[in-house]
Order: C-alpha cells, then structure tokens, then sequence
C-alpha cells in the first residue's frame, strides 16, 4: 500500500500539480511515472504524441507468443486555472498507481503465454479527448507492435475511491465496474467467474453501451481490439480541486490491482490463438442485474433505490434470449444508471 501512496503523491504533488500535456508539470508528472516503472523492474521508453507536447509512457513485457495484453491508463489531468489546481487523485493517479503495482508483480513473476505491454497514456483530457492529440488514439495508429497482435486492451480510470457514501454496505462500497466483457469471445464469463475472487472488490459488468465512451478503451474498441473498462464512475470531486489523495480508498486500491493482476495473467494464457473481437455484441442484461443489485442494496436508506430496483427489474424482464433490450428502451436504463451513478457520488 506504501508504494501506491507514493506514486498517488508524487503525481498530486505541486511539483507535477494538475500534470496539464506540454507544462512543466506535465513533464514531471512523466518523469514519476518513468521512475515508478523503472523501480518496478520494467524498462519504460516514452512515445511521443505529435501536436501534444507531451508523450505516452510505455514497458514491455515478452511472453511466450507474439501476441499481446495491454494495460493502460492515462496520467495527464486538467493542469491549473490561475490559482486553482486540478489535482486529480481519482482522475487518474489512483489508476497510475496501481498499473505500476500490476507491472511490479507481473516483472517480479512473468505471466504464462501472451505478453504485456503497460501503458501510461497522455492527452486523455479535454481538449484531446477523442481527438488526434489524445495518447492513446496515436498509440492506436502507431502501436510498438501490429495492433493485430494485441488480444485485449484493459483500460483504468477513476478506480481509487470507495462507492456511495459512509455507512454504504460493504458489497457496495467495494464495487467495480467493468464494462465492455461483452465484446470479445469469452471474456464475459471470466469477469464473472472473478467477481469476487479478491477479497475487498467487487467486479460488477455493464454494458459498453450503458454509458457514453469515458476513456481511453474507445481508441481502441472502434478499432475492433478486445477491451475491457474498468471503473468506480464520477464522484462529486470529479473535474473539481477537490479531487485530492486523502479522499481515496488505498484499502480498496489494492484490492483492484490484486484482481487485475490475476485478470491479467489468466488472460495471458487463454489457450485460444487470439481472442476474438463480437463486432455489434451487447448485454444490456449485465447493465440491469448490476441496477438492481446496487439499488436493492440502497433501498433501505433511499426510497428512490426503490423505485430504481423495480424499473430495472422491468426493464430486466423486456430483455431478450441474448440480453439485449428493444432499441426504445435502452434509454431508459441509461437513465436509471445515471441516476444510481448521481446517488453514489
């Protein structure tokens, strides 16, 4: 826990403050995670994003094949607004550090099979969001290895706090989202099959669809790559100062690197050739199971969980064989999950 407390601090820090792409602080906050990296026994190289001014921070690990698992998060963050600064300790140190923590012990223990690459993007934030200055869209065109290669994109962001509020059940309060399992061959069942493999975290699938596209992952999903996307949603410090290092959950942090570094080395040694990308695949059905487990667990405190509960379980009820809800409908569960997003802020 002392390591990812470091790295959370050192990339809060003034000298990095608000870790804004082409600063100063930018170019210190990618020296942190160069050192974290190289301390954790891999050996990063930066890639630089042309119109930046910044550049993606990037390890390889060798497998036992040619084909590849990549796990990244972005370690950019808003930078600062006269005497404001934009620390952003959920959005995105908290990811930082673990993915540092997950490359440690996977440098320490090499996994089985594929190899990993570990990637600390650049430029996730607005005003490179979706544009061709974003890190992991040029990582995407340019990747250090054919892109045909890379058999799952595992994205972290805004994974370091507990969900809902004090006193909240603990089966709540450890929950992660993972969304996007539906995607690819296989995938949905090993999510499952881990969901409470790691004591302390709770991973709970959703839809790629149930929100819009939030992170990094989207580079690499209209590209047809296996992605998985893991997050705890937007708190009330989102995008605020406020955003600081005391207010995560180191606890549950190391919990979520745990499970991911189990994810990881399964993954690596699926026995399948390549994991198979579902081009049109959904599963509403795992958007709504999710709405009604966190809405039941809530209605006790919260008359309107309630109500959340039995809409969903309605909606649960109009899914098809397969999961998927009629087109008209999708709306509404998008709503009811904004809605729960807004009660665990």
């Amino acid at each position: 826990m002392s390591d990812l407390r470091a790295v959370v601090n050192e990339l809060c820090s003034p000298r990095c403050a608000g870790r804004r792409p082409g600063t100063r602080e930018g170019a210190a906050a990618r020296v942190v995670v160069v050192e974290a990296l190289r301390a954790a026994g891999l050996d990063p190289f930066e890639q630089a994003v042309p119109g930046l001014g910044g550049a993606n921070v990037l390890a390889t690990l060798e497998g036992d094949t040619d084909r590849y698992l990549l796990v990244g998060a972005h370690f950019d963050h808003l930078g600062r607004f006269g005497e404001q600064v934009f620390w952003g300790a959920d959005d995105n140190a908290a990811a930082v550090a673990i993915l540092v923590d997950v490359a440690r012990a996977l440098a320490a223990a090499r996994p089985a099979g594929r190899g990993v690459i570990v990637a600390a993007f650049d430029g996730e934030e607005p005003p490179h969001f979706l544009s061709s200055t974003m890190g992991s869209v040029h990582f995407a065109k340019s990747p250090p290895v054919p892109l045909d290669r890379i058999d799952m994109m595992v994205c972290m962001d805004l994974v370091g706090r507990a969900i809902g509020p004090e006193g909240a059940p603990a089966g709540v309060r450890q929950s992660l989202f993972a969304l996007g399992a539906e995607r690819s061959a296989g995938t949905a069942a090993h999510v499952d099959a881990l969901a409470r493999a790691e004591p302390g975290v709770v991973v709970r699938r959703a839809d790629a669809e149930a929100i819009p596209p939030m992170s990094d992952y989207f580079a690499f999903w209209r590209r047809e790559v296996p992605f998985l996307f893991l997050t705890c949603g937007r708190s009330r410090t989102y995008h605020t100062p406020g955003d600081t290092p005391e207010k995560l959950d180191f606890a549950r942090m190391e919990a979520t690197s745990r499970w991911l570094e189990r994810f990881v080395r399964e993954t690596c040694a699926r026995p399948e050739p390549r994991v198979a990308f579902l081009r049109g695949a959904r599963d509403d059905a795992s958007s709504l199971r999710l709405l009604v487990e966190l809405a039941g667990a809530l209605e006790d405190a919260a008359p309107e969980a309630r109500r959340a509960r039995r809409a969903a379980e309605a909606l649960l009820a109009a899914c098809d064989p397969e999961g998927r809800l009629p087109d008209g409908r999708r709306r509404d569960a998008q709503a009811l999950l904004g809605m729960i997003e807004a009660r665990l802020a």
